[in-house]
């Protein structure tokens, strides 16, 4: 692997800083923010600072490189004339602090999206400034938390998730001061209603869970399941990770939802991965919307001191924060960039995501089937070991490699090393925990018949190759297998610079 610290030609080379306009006689810095040594860049050319990054970019794997079947995170190919929208000079150009009758072409859009997720969730208001999935989780379960503080029902201490859910929903849970109580699935992976009933009760502040859940199964008595939380006088939060399998088809709140969390970095075609950037917008029913962070945008019909007597529009658009608002939850409001993107993928298709969720199942189920008509025999089943098979899956699926494990010694961490010689990006394994030896495969609605035919065939090549192979893959990619356990515990997140 190449290091920009490792280009270290002779002293002045490369691009310098030009003298300070004030001469350095006239500047004056705090002694302790003076270096004593010059800063350690790399010395290094303008054309091989190019060819490193060229050659670093080419070593990456994305979805702009080869099929990236990851399940649970939604990696498809985004628009690029989303990127054209986002980077127009009125858009990307401008600054959170500037007034609002510069800025009203975006605050335009926000509000369009405000109302646009309201609408395909089922809820009655929305707010874009969570940039994360999980941080809409905490911002959603924060403005529950506030209503029942408001109420004076102290005594809602509970969330409940299934054994299935996303592991950021106990987490999101746990960080606003709730006690986790989780629930066995049945045996085809659904909710055990019986098991809801069980728990449910005047301490019980709140359901979260995701329908299709993370098996890629749909719940078909999620009605039922809101109407025993309910009646306990809880709330039920649906993790909106899944929402690209639904979209156009049902919503959240026809189900009984209260709440929901976007990610508009899986649904509608935001670039994600590596750490983002993500956006996680929340929506929630009436009672709710008074407790969700600011700002929001609001808008009313123009007035003669708004600045805008000489333009022919209709409305004027402003920041407002609910009066009880829970508070921010990040800088700014929200992350714009994503907002845009989506609005673009949204604007451009419309009532047509309805036949991107329709694609995304069919795919998920023909890439399924496809995989198990091929491998009978080497070991694979859906879903569970000995649980009993769902005829019909969601835009995502999981396997069970315990056969095979158990048989050859190959688990599903050997598969994956094995797929990525193969040249393509691994499935999620070992996720959800409740599926021994999982891969969970997500194709996305933009994958074609070949792409998914490819990839089953290959899929089957991989199970059936020599474990001794297996054990030792990748073979073919810049870095071999590693030992992930010790990385995860012995972290470097700096450049390992050398003391003079």
């Amino acid at each position: 692997m190449s290091h920009l610290f490792e280009h270290n030609g002779a002293e002045g080379r490369g691009y310098n800083q030009p003298p300070p306009i004030v001469g350095a006689d006239k500047l004056r810095f705090p002694a302790g923010l003076v270096r004593k040594s010059l800063p350690k860049w790399p010395r290094i050319s303008e054309p091989e600072m190019v060819r490193h990054y060229t050659w670093l970019s080419s070593r990456n794997f994305g979805i702009d490189t080869g099929f990236y079947p990851l399940g649970s995170c939604t990696m498809k190919h985004n628009p690029r004339v989303n990127e054209v929208i986002a980077q127009l000079p009125g858009i990307a150009d401008i600054h959170p602090l500037q007034p609002e009758h510069h800025i009203q072409g975006t605050l335009s859009i926000f509000h369009e999206m405000q109302d646009m997720l309201a609408i395909c969730a089922g809820m009655d208001s929305v707010t874009l400034q969570p940039v994360a999935g999980a941080q809409g989780e905490f911002t959603a379960i924060r403005c529950i938390q506030e209503y029942f503080r408001s109420n004076g029902e102290l005594n809602r201490t509970k969330v409940i998730v299934p054994d299935s859910a996303h592991g950021t929903n106990p987490a999101s849970a746990a960080m606003a001061g709730f006690e986790i109580i989780e629930i066995p699935s049945k045996e085809d992976g659904r909710i055990d209603l019986e098991a809801l009933r069980a728990v449910v009760g005047d301490d019980t502040a709140a359901m979260m869970i995701t329908n299709p859940s993370t098996l890629g199964v749909f719940e078909p008595e999620i009605a039922e399941a809101a109407d025993i939380v309910h009646q306990a006088g809880g709330q039920m939060y649906y993790d909106g990770a899944n929402f690209n399998a639904i979209l156009g088809r049902t919503s959240p709140g026809l189900m009984g939802f209260d709440a929901v969390h976007y990610n508009l970095h899986k649904t509608f075609s935001q670039p994600h991965g590596g750490g983002g950037p993500g956006s996680g917008p929340i929506g929630v029913k009436a009672h709710l919307a008074e407790y969700l962070p600011g700002p929001m945008v609001k808008r009313r019909p123009i007035l003669p001191d708004d600045k805008l007597s000489n333009v022919n529009v209709e409305w004027w658009y402003t920041w407002h924060t609910p009066e009880n608002s829970i508070g921010k939850v990040q800088q700014w409001h929200g992350n714009s960039g994503a907002v845009i993107r989506c609005w673009a993928y949204y604007r451009r298709y419309g009532k047509e995501l309805k036949t991107m969720s329709e694609h995304a199942v069919l795919n998920a189920n023909y890439l399924r089937h496809r995989i198990m008509e091929e491998a009978k025999v080497a070991g694979v089943r859906h879903l569970f070991e000995d649980g009993a098979p769902v005829e019909v899956v969601k835009h995502e699926f999981t396997l069970s490699l315990g056969p095979l494990k158990e048989e050859r010694g190959v688990g599903a961490m050997d598969i994956a090393k094995g797929l990525l010689d193969k040249g393509y990006m691994a499935p999620t394994v070992y996720f959800p925990l409740i599926v021994p030896e999982c891969m969970m495969v997500e194709p996305t609605e933009t994958e074609s018949k070949e792409v998914l035919d490819e990839f089953a065939k290959n899929f089957v090549e991989v199970l059936q190759e020599d474990p001794d192979v297996l054990h030792e893959a990748p073979t073919s990619t810049p870095v071999r297998r590693v030992d992930e356990v010790y990385a995860a515990r012995n972290l470097t997140l700096s450049y390992p610079f050398e003391e003079e």
